[in-house]
């Protein structure tokens, strides 16, 4: 005996297990020998074998599956559109302190992490955009149609992963003039006009260097990037990435270095209110070959790109190791008043001497100071996540500060 399941339950059924789609199947018969093809109008189509139109209701099914919002209230899952005066652009590498993170000043997320929907859907629910990473071998796409083969890869992904648009990370060596060069701003060009045109409103960032003047040989073409992009980020720290005099450790970004740099970008007639102001959250830990009596710490030559020497004597650190080291090191805080930056010196197991340089609220402020009085967009750091955000109450008073001091003080 068979049962008669109506047109409209068949297509009940199916709307509550798939997204609308062009064209809906639905049962005709009381017998299962054959089904009907409905457009979405219910309007006649053609008669197809019922085996046959379940491997497609199931092909549809796993199509879509991953297409489905993965929020609790389904708008979530659209684009952030609205524009913010002030920027706070955080680049978040995986795990789940983001959820600690100070959301009410925050606007942008650049997922640098693994994929992560409750990341998404906390972002999009206090009206901020989470975006991708876009990073590539410049080689790989002087050619054109491996190029739109890319962006056109990074759009799709964008639209799966309900995010509103890229940031685009590439810090390749590159000469003016090169395939590279143009290559790159091509790239930059076409893929702020397919993000802009497939996900209205959506963002696309591009990273540079904390000066234009080719640093680390990245001569970019920064005018036309900047043209071609509603951000850029310009990664104010690994300021030591080069050392072209004396082999010792220095600030990470030192403060007049620093505002330098924006004024060499502002002076290309790069608009301000494009600029997000880049800020570390970490610090370099350089191993002393030797310590002067004035506190000089000599770094091991280690070269990079042309420079004799590099800030790679060093070990990138993070903010929360930092605290706590500085509290039994031989020297605690100082401060250079030359680099307006804090450093202090330790001694590890084996008896090796080490100054560590980094930024701190009283080295941020000025910095965070400094976006509002050069009428720049917003700042950021890299990167969120390494705060320390337990429930220690000395540690939850440090990370507020860091927090606070990106509106400056």
């Amino acid at each position: 005996m068979t049962s008669e399941l109506s047109l409209q339950d068949l297509q009940d059924l199916i709307l509550s297990l798939l997204p609308p789609r062009q064209i809906l199947f639905t049962f005709a018969s009381t017998s299962f020998d054959s089904c009907v093809s409905l457009d979405t109008k219910g309007v006649f189509m053609n008669m197809l074998p019922c085996s046959v139109w379940f491997l497609w209701l199931l092909f549809l099914l796993c199509a879509d599956a991953a297409d489905i919002c993965p929020c609790e209230r389904p708008e979530l899952c659209r684009q952030v559109q609205r524009e913010r005066d002030y920027e706070v652009f955080v680049f978040d590498v995986g795990g789940k302190t983001w959820k600690s993170y100070n959301w009410s000043t925050v606007t942008t997320v650049a997922a640098f992490g693994k994929y992560d929907p409750e990341l998404m859907c906390h972002a999009h629910s206090v009206g901020a955009r989470i975006v991708l990473k876009g990073d590539v071998y410049l080689a790989d796409i002087v050619d054109q149609n491996n190029r739109t083969k890319w962006i056109q890869e990074k759009v799709d992904l964008a639209k799966h992963q309900f995010m509103d648009g890229i940031n685009l990370d590439i810090e390749h060596a590159v000469e003016t003039g090169s395939s590279e060069y143009r290559a790159l701003t091509d790239l930059v060009k076409e893929t702020s006009e397919a993000f802009h045109t497939q996900i209205p409103g959506s963002q696309v960032s591009f990273d540079v260097a904390w000066s234009p003047n080719c640093i680390d040989k990245r001569c970019y073409d920064y005018i036309n990037i900047a043209k071609y992009s509603d951000l850029i980020f310009v990664m104010s720290y690994d300021e030591q990435s080069q050392i072209w005099g004396d082999c010792i450790a220095m600030a990470n970004a030192p403060l007049e270095q620093t505002l330098n740099g924006y004024d060499q970008f502002l002076k290309l007639q790069i608009d301000s209110k494009k600029i997000i102001m880049g800020i570390p959250w970490y610090g370099y830990d350089y191993p002393c070959l030797n310590l002067s009596q004035e506190g000089i710490c000599s770094i091991e030559k280690v070269p990079f790109r042309g420079a004799p020497c590099s800030d790679a004597a060093g070990t990138q650190k993070p903010y929360s190791w930092i605290m706590k080291q500085v509290n039994s090191s031989l020297t605690g805080r100082l401060w250079d008043s030359k680099q307006k930056a804090p450093y202090f010196n330790y001694q590890d197991e084996g008896g090796q001497i080490h100054q560590v340089w980094y930024d701190d609220p009283e080295s941020l402020c000025p910095k965070a100071n400094a976006v509002m009085s050069k009428g720049l967009r917003g700042i950021g750091m890299w990167n969120g996540n390494i705060l320390d955000y337990s429930h220690d109450p000395v540690a939850q008073q440090q990370t507020a500060v860091m927090w606070n001091a990106l509106l400056g003080c």
